[in-house]
């Protein structure tokens, strides 16, 4: 016999918690398979198997917090040809079967489970008993959720964190969108949206005032000659912020796939560490979800979050005449330590001007 471990789970992280077993005790499987998911607090990993066999005994069920080096399960090395083939079979992710196991599993089989394993632990209230209500259950926090509400609770205990406020006509991008689309999307695979221009006006403003760019460490500013934007990104499992590396040398075409391709990725948990790591400004489109305007939170160590809103017509005032113009607010959080408000102000118009005369580089 022998034992499936924790792998690494990253630097620094040395717990996680086991989502899933992705087979059943007595089930074959070959070198190369996937046999369990791990969610730590930044991303998800799968444990495939070293060499072909057989799972034996699961030790570790779903819902646990497991360690590094930690012994999940037992397997052998003892398997037949006929059951390679058929757990082939039933774990190929292109087969229709798997992919209707696959689903409920992920969404409705976890969190039962880990209502069980929060039921039986003794240091968690059993709500439904003390209220006498079926209406309410409790589940653990996930590692993703967990880190989420530290850092952003860490970012509003250490940084001075102030918002300022602008608004952006969004006339002209959205006329070049319509005039290029057809063209753009052709030529690239991809379609051009709105975030490829707020990631190049904001790389062009922030090259202009580097404080934005900077970050604070112990007693010193450190200020960066790259531009990594990270760009917020709400998948089934919380809100993630993976890295676009050095957009300052970046196309709109090469921007808008880079979002594309991280936005699956966070959606099919398969972000790595380096996806992640990282960033010197930050991105969050609020308006996907109908926001009209928000407040933002910086993501530390990084000094500064632009967020943006809900496109909007409104009436506004056009040399002294009311017209109707589909409208913007945008948003500068900033950590007051490093950034003034005059630094912060002259941000916002500065993008604002580039925004409002865009072009397609």
């Amino acid at each position: 016999m022998k034992n499936i471990t924790v792998p690494e789970l990253g630097e620094s992280i040395i717990e996680g918690t086991l989502t899933s077993w992705l087979i059943k005790e007595g089930d074959s499987f070959k070198s190369g398979d996937n046999l369990a998911e791990i969610e730590t607090e930044k991303i998800t990993i799968e444990i495939p198997a070293q060499t072909s066999g057989t799972l034996t005994k699961i030790i570790t069920p779903v819902g646990a917090t497991v360690n590094v080096g930690q012994s999940i399960a037992e397997i052998s090395d003892q398997i037949t040809p006929e059951e390679i083939t058929e757990t082939k079979v039933n774990q190929t992710p292109d087969t229709k079967e798997f992919k209707e196991q696959a689903a409920p599993v992920d969404r409705f089989n976890i969190v039962e489970k880990s209502k069980e394993i929060a039921d039986k632990d003794d240091n968690l209230p059993n709500f439904d008993k003390e209220h006498g209500s079926a209406n309410e259950k409790i589940i653990p926090m996930s590692k993703l959720r967990q880190t989420i509400a530290r850092r952003l609770k860490d970012a509003q205990n250490t940084a001075a964190i102030l918002t300022t406020f602008n608004e952006v006509d969004m006339s002209a991008i959205m006329a070049l969108r319509k005039k290029e689309q057809t063209h753009f999307q052709k030529k690239y695979g991809v379609k051009l949206g709105i975030m490829s221009f707020f990631v190049k006006a904001c790389t062009e403003v922030l090259k202009a005032i580097p404080e934005i760019n900077s970050e604070i460490h112990e007693n010193k500013i450190i200020y960066k000659n790259y531009f990594d934007i990270g760009i917020a990104i709400g998948s089934e499992k919380g809100l993630v912020v993976p890295i676009i590396r050095n957009v300052e040398n970046l196309s709109n075409a090469e921007i808008e796939k880079a979002i594309f391709d991280l936005s699956n990725k966070a959606n099919s948990n398969k972000l790595t560490m380096s996806d992640l790591s990282g960033g010197t400004f930050s991105i969050t489109n609020g308006g996907i979800y109908g926001s009209m305007m928000s407040t933002p939170i910086i993501n530390p160590p990084q000094s500064a979050i632009l967020g943006m809103h809900s496109i909007i017509e409104r009436p506004i005032a056009v040399k002294k005449k009311i017209v109707i113009k589909p409208m913007m607010y945008i948003a500068l959080s900033y950590d007051h330590r490093l950034i003034d408000g005059k630094q912060a102000v002259t941000f916002l118009v500065n993008l604002k001007e580039l925004l409002e005369n865009p072009k397609i580089i």
